[in-house]
């Protein structure tokens, strides 16, 4: 397959609005991928060098997306993934680890704490793009389903409440209707 279209790509204007975090130690990789993300159309991208601040730079820059190395020092990428999975274990947040480790073995411990997909490294750029895109739709529809689903919550929490105010006022009328029997006369 070739390379995407460069105006397929940027026919894609919600996607390229969705924030990016790029956490890797070795400052020229954070620098490449910010160049090319925004190359590409994505305006939100971060990049840190410092795994140790990734859960805080997560909160605060609050990623659509995260490209994560895993061999790293301080903090590798598996204790970052594991950490980031417990943090935020409720929503879908797309991470995508980035090695050159191709060893069976390293992708499934990545895929097994938690990483959404995997990429080897050195990274073919179609491929990441490909695969940030399709990753970014899907975090896109995930949170407008979200979304649409604490609306719906709400309005029948709202009519709930309705129906109940109704329910008791004609409670009310009730209780001061004549009973059958004095229609009757008995």
């Amino acid at each position: 397959m070739c390379c995407p279209d460069r105006a397929d790509m940027l026919s894609d204007p919600l996607l390229h609005k969705m924030k990016i975090l790029v956490i890797d130690d070795d400052r020229m990789t954070v620098t490449l991928l910010e160049q090319l993300l925004q190359r590409n159309g994505y305006c939100c991208v971060l990049g840190i060098t410092d795994s140790r601040n990734a859960l805080d730079t997560c909160n605060n820059f609050d990623p659509d997306l995260i490209l994560l190395d895993l061999m790293m020092p301080e903090m590798d990428g598996f204790a970052v993934l594991e950490a980031l999975r417990a943090e935020i274990s409720e929503r879908f947040l797309p991470i995508v680890v980035l090695t050159g480790d191709a060893a069976e073995e390293t992708r499934a411990r990545a895929l097994e704490a938690g990483a959404t997909d995997f990429l080897v490294k050195p990274v073919s750029q179609s491929e990441a793009l490909l695969r940030i895109r399709n990753l970014l739709e899907t975090r896109r529809l995930n949170v407008l389903l979200r979304n649409q689903r604490a609306a719906l919550e709400d309005a029948v929490r709202e009519r709930t409440t309705e129906l109940r105010g109704t329910i008791a006022e004609l409670q009310a009328v009730n209780q001061h209707l004549p009973t059958p029997s004095a229609f009757t006369g008995v």
